[in-house]
């Protein structure tokens, strides 16, 4: 209680950076209801850090290299010493101005930390503080030439900043040694680190690299594609705000690095949109099934329903009943000659004439006697169906499978070996009238067939378009 919430942006590497990753960051934690006190960028402090770099060279605590990157990274690894860790400050800071500059010469040197050569922790083996880099910064321009590394900038920013407790997840884990070392070679006010583990998910890539691969490539629409593990994609696909915050606090800050499966966020969510999604009913248009329900009047008849059976708040919508419904041919294909079935909603029929295509034997007539005194609790069959005597609205239904084939893809995985091309599935239905008053973003529940969230409503001749939300059962 009491605290600020700031939202910093490390905006440090201006090949990498630039302000429409920054404002999709800012829209996702809108997404969350969440709003920071204070939004800051890494680029706000160049002045400041570059002050510390010099002082950190100054007191002999930092030096230049020019150390190609191949050797640097040989004598990392192996403990080796660097043919410039004896500079003297004076040639160190000429070459730091000569950074700052983004002279040719300059351009081949960076700055790094003077901490240890052999340390049994790489990442106190004097670590890369400042490289230079002449591209235009999108927020400075072409003030700058050289710039901070993550390394230097974090825990610099993290002491000025009054940040407290630095939460930081495992993969870091290495450099907090180094966190704090600069911070108390500098002076600093001192920062307790937190670690936890990143969630992982089976199927799932959460490398930002690898998943604008994936956008690159076409392989999803673009970063809100519904089988994106981004905020706004899992959003886009029905997750609600609650079930996200519930999951999350149930994992807690734990440091087991464990692949979590999907099934149990969604699960969560099941609850939280359920009171919410009103019933509908949809017949798939492919090898649908004209039927005639014999035994009652020739005129339309309409009711009143709720919604929900279990919310009347959600309201009424209108049911038709006639004597001429269509049925799926799934639902057709099981009947037997003077079955007794369930019509949902209205009671019970026998069915009596099976018509068949003589070619592919799919059925495309039955013949219905309605049975409004038999017992529901006694037939195996519960099927939807729908009027034709109304104005059906036309649905597009979007099912999501895993982008990804593989459980767990390792660093050295080529993502584009493991990609699933069939993870988009579409189909087509009509939905009772009473559909056409739906709205993108409204969720609902399709009777026998699951959740929807409505990406587009139905207008100006076009379907509805309805993405499955999953609810954490297995198919």
């Amino acid at each position: 209680p009491g605290g600020t919430m700031i939202c910093r942006f490390d905006d440090t590497n201006p090949s990498k950076e630039n302000a429409e990753f920054q404002d999709s960051i800012l829209h996702d934690l809108e997404l969350l209801g969440i709003t920071p006190d204070k939004v800051t960028y890494s680029s706000d402090y160049f002045d400041v850090m570059f002050d510390l770099c010099t002082k950190f060279i100054s007191n002999g605590k930092a030096y230049a290299d020019n150390t190609d990157k191949e050797t640097m990274g040989h004598e990392r690894r192996h403990g080796i010493a660097s043919k410039c860790r004896d500079l003297s400050v004076d040639e160190s800071l000429f070459h730091l101005l000569q950074m700052k500059s983004g002279s040719p010469e300059g351009q081949g040197w960076c700055i790094r930390a003077k901490i240890s050569v052999d340390d049994l922790n790489k990442a106190m083996r004097d670590p890369v503080i400042y490289r230079c880099n002449p591209q235009p910064h999108h927020r400075t321009g072409n003030k700058w030439k050289l710039y901070p590394t993550y390394d230097f900038c974090a825990p610099v920013l993290d002491s000025i900043e009054g940040i407290t407790y630095a939460l930081r997840t495992n993969e870091y884990r290495d450099r907090n040694a180094q966190y704090s070392w600069i911070q108390q070679a500098l002076g600093l006010r001192e920062v307790t680190i937190w670690d936890f583990s990143r969630m992982n998910f089976v199927q799932t890539v959460l490398s930002k690299r690898k998943l604008a691969l994936l956008v690159e490539k076409q392989v999803v629409w673009g970063w809100d594609d519904p089988r994106m593990p981004t905020i706004r994609g899992i959003r886009r696909r029905g997750m609600t705000i609650p079930a996200l915050r519930e999951f999350i606090l149930k994992q807690g800050p734990s440091r087991n690095i464990i692949n979590l499966d999907w099934t149990s966020i969604w699960a969560i969510n099941k609850k939280f949109i359920d009171p919410i999604a009103s019933r509908y009913t949809a017949i798939m248009r492919k090898d649908m099934v004209y039927s005639q329900v014999n035994g009652i009047g020739g005129f339309p008849l309409v009711k009143q329903k709720q919604k929900h059976p279990k919310y009347p708040e959600l309201g009424l919508r209108n049911i038709v009943y006639s004597s001429k419904i269509f049925l799926d041919q799934d639902d057709a294909l099981s009947f037997l000659p003077s079955e007794e079935i369930t019509l949902m909603g209205w009671g019970n029929a026998i069915v009596r004439d099976i018509i068949r295509d003589p070619k592919t034997q799919l059925i495309t007539n039955i013949a219905l006697d309605i049975h409004l005194e038999g017992d529901f609790k006694k037939t195996d069959k519960k099927i939807t169906w729908l009027s034709q005597d109304q104005g059906l609205v036309p649905a597009e239904l979007v099912e999501f499978g895993h982008l990804i084939t593989k459980d767990k893809l390792e660093k050295e995985d080529e993502i584009m070996s493991y990609v699933n091309w069939k993870s988009e599935v579409r189909s087509h239905a009509w939905i009772d009238a009473a559909a056409g008053e739906l709205r993108a973003n409204d969720t609902i529940q399709l009777k026998r067939k699951g959740y929807y969230r409505v990406d587009q409503g139905h207008s100006d001749g076009k379907p509805l378009i309805l993405f499955s939300i999953p609810t954490g059962k297995l198919a």
